[in-house]
């Protein structure tokens, strides 16, 4: 079978599933999930056999649905940029074909046009549908972004491109399409994951890694992100794919490009797998932390130092989930913001952010190994439960 009838198999599927008798709704909110960096989504074959939002604990998308809740989960590039997946996340849910834009085709030397969803939208009406959007780890910033380019659109593509073939999407003026937007794990303000190894000052000889812990399970190279995206470069800039926007600098400026909008409920799920040890250092917990993320674990937990762009990196950088650094996933720096205690009152137009979750990076998507899995299902029936509410209390 070929990429074109795995394709056209996929949204057969995907519209058998589609038109099951589900439970009734218990509310017209839809919800969207958005996966993170090197992550899947219900347009892949991939999710069938291995469901990105569950891993093992079981499709916990497919789940909700027949408890009720009207989700989705979006397929958007694994590698590309929140500029691009947002076009793409546009795209799924009004059943366009995906534009990137003249402008920003112009720059990063990529196709303007993308695969076409009109036969096989992921919502069955869009112009009538109250968003909420959920983003785990770079699905953060692609939801954020998407929110931005929703309401007010992009005057550089407004700038360069005729009206009769400009992205409705670029030309904004959705105020009132997202409800809430919830971002879990995200690296909202980059992640040292990336820079510790741009920094020349840092000594990689400091890091102190467990006796009695066998590397040789481990990647060869510590800078394992790295090595991994230079393979899935193509040929378009390298500025327009995620590892770029994942830098800190990068994502505080990508950071100054979105709104924190007053009518819209913002949520945000830090989590952390980081311990003190006997010494007092921050270290990774052995426990709760995929083998998968101990390399990045280690020397996250103990780098400090600055990127390239002089912000400094202290120890409040150190406690993290293998992936991204909790200070960065609680609120976008700058933004207004505040802890969240149950029971109490909430407001549009501010970042809540919920207590620290425990756990790797993967823990809320339901673990990335046997060792570290959980049935997520619970955390995601009350905090959907919570969304519900909070509208219906309007």
């Amino acid at each position: 079978m070929d990429k074109k009838e795995k394709w056209e198999n996929n949204m057969r599927e995907m519209e058998k599933s589609r038109n099951k008798k589900e439970a009734e709704k218990k509310s017209e909110l839809t919800f969207i999930f958005v996966h993170g960096l090197t992550g899947w989504g219900s347009y892949d074959l991939l999710d069938q056999a291995m469901p990105y939002w569950g891993f093992f604990g079981g499709n916990v998308i497919n789940y909700l649905k027949e408890e009720g809740y009207d989700c989705y989960g979006a397929s958007v590039d694994p590698y590309g940029s929140a500029w691009d997946r947002a076009c793409e996340l546009y795209a799924q849910l009004a059943g366009k074909v995906v534009d990137y834009g003249a402008e920003h085709c112009s720059r990063s030397h990529h196709e303007r046009f993308g695969k076409d969803y009109s036969t096989a939208p992921l919502i069955e009406d869009f112009d009538q549908a109250r968003l909420v959007l959920v983003g785990h780890s770079f699905g953060g910033a692609t939801v954020r972004l998407f929110s931005e380019l929703l309401r007010n659109g992009s005057e550089e593509e407004r700038a360069v491109t005729a009206p009769e073939e400009l992205s409705d999407f670029f030309k904004g003026g959705n105020e009132d399409k997202i409800f809430a937007l919830i971002t879990l794990a995200a690296p909202t303000n980059g992640t040292t994951a990336y820079d510790l190894y741009d920094d020349v000052t840092f000594d990689e000889s400091t890091v102190i890694l467990p006796r009695d812990l066998d590397i040789r399970t481990w990647p060869k190279e510590g800078n394992w992100l790295k090595n991994h995206m230079k393979k899935n470069h193509k040929t378009k800039e390298l500025w327009d794919y995620a590892d770029y926007d994942m830098h800190i600098d990068h994502a505080l400026a990508l950071n100054s490009r979105i709104s924190t909008f007053d009518n819209i409920y913002y949520f945000s799920y830090p989590c952390s797998s980081s311990i003190r040890n006997r010494e007092g250092h921050i270290v990774p917990d052995l426990e709760c932390t995929a083998e998968f993320f101990l390399v990045t674990a280690f020397y996250m937990s103990f780098y400090m130092g600055a990127t390239a762009g002089g912000l400094r990196i202290g120890e409040e950088w150190q406690s993290n989930d293998g992936l991204v650094n909790e200070i960065s996933a609680r609120a976008p720096f700058g933004q207004v913001s505040e802890p969240y205690v149950e029971g109490m009152p909430v407001k549009t137009g501010i970042w809540y952010v919920m207590p620290t979750v425990k756990g790797d990076h993967m823990h809320l998507m339901g673990g990335v190994t046997f060792h570290t899995s959980v049935n997520i299902r619970p955390f995601f029936v009350k905090f959907l439960d919570d969304i519900i509410n909070l509208d219906e209390s309007k």
